[in-house]
């Protein structure tokens, strides 16, 4: 379950330059299923998911979008920018 976008200074530069977007998701969370989830509730197409713990124990999903220019359509539809 994706629990909210994980923003930072160098999450909104990826976002930006490299198409992708941060995630924190549940721990039990897979990457198919991330995948799967994104697509679902944001009716995009997911590239590519990984993953990877934060130094405070939460999961976060890195998530790599197909189409040009979706993360930061996405990210204003989510109000990050």
């Amino acid at each position: 379950m994706i629990q909210h976008p994980y923003v930072t200074e160098k999450a909104t530069l990826m976002a930006e330059n490299n198409n992708v977007l941060q995630f924190i998701v549940d721990v039990n969370d897979t990457k198919g299923k991330v995948k799967k989830e994104i697509e679902a509730l944001y009716k995009v197409k997911v590239l590519r998911v990984n993953t990877m713990f934060t130094s405070k124990g939460k999961k976060k999903a890195i998530v790599v979008f197909e189409e040009p220019n979706t993360a930061t359509e996405l990210a204003s539809r989510l109000g990050i920018f």
